[in-house]
């Protein structure tokens, strides 16, 4: 008996000292992962089809294991750059325009490379939906549905051209907060 209450006091007081350690972590954790960028070093548009999700996903390597700890600076991060891949399919200059003005393979790659666009924006509006409602507790379930059935649809387009040749366009815009 006397040696179950040492084991159970030795516990607790290990505990205690653990404690700072983990809280110490925890705090590492929320640093933030991603830093403000140029359109043209975040875009995934350039190269070959059939991989665009995976590109988002190495560009913007959030844990999507647990969103309720991810910086709110890498969330603002997250929803700027969506509006700037927004901003490059349907402003001037972007890829709307550029496949309206282009013909032949030239206005082929640039279609491909605008379905990665859009795996581009659709996946950072659902994640930043996703961290927001982890983050803040705001229900956003209708939105992340709506999203998740259109970012579906882009990526399986995008596996559908699997090793067609892709093209950016060449806008200017970052994801400043």
């Amino acid at each position: 008996m006397f040696f179950s209450k040492i084991a159970i006091v030795l516990s607790v007081a290990a505990s205690a000292f653990a404690l700072p350690a983990n809280l110490e972590a925890h705090k590492q954790k929320r640093a933030g992962v991603l830093t403000v960028q140029d359109y043209s070093q975040f875009q995934v548009s350039d190269g070959v089809a059939g991989n665009a999700l995976a590109e988002v996903q190495a560009k913007f390597p959030i844990d999507e294991n647990d969103l309720a700890n991810v910086d709110p600076n890498d969330l603002a991060i997250i929803q700027a750059a969506r509006k700037t891949a927004e901003s490059a399919e349907t402003d001037t200059g972007g890829f709307n325009d550029a496949i309206e003005a282009a013909s032949g393979s030239a206005a082929d790659a640039l279609s491909v490379g605008k379905i990665k666009n859009k795996v581009l924006k659709l996946k950072l509006e659902v994640l930043g939906l996703q961290i927001d409602q982890a983050i803040n507790g705001k229900d956003n379930s209708a939105k992340i549905k709506e999203e998740t059935t259109k970012l579906n649809k882009n990526v399986s387009t995008d596996k559908a051209s699997a090793g067609k040749t892709s093209q950016s366009v060449d806008f200017s815009g970052d994801d400043s907060p």
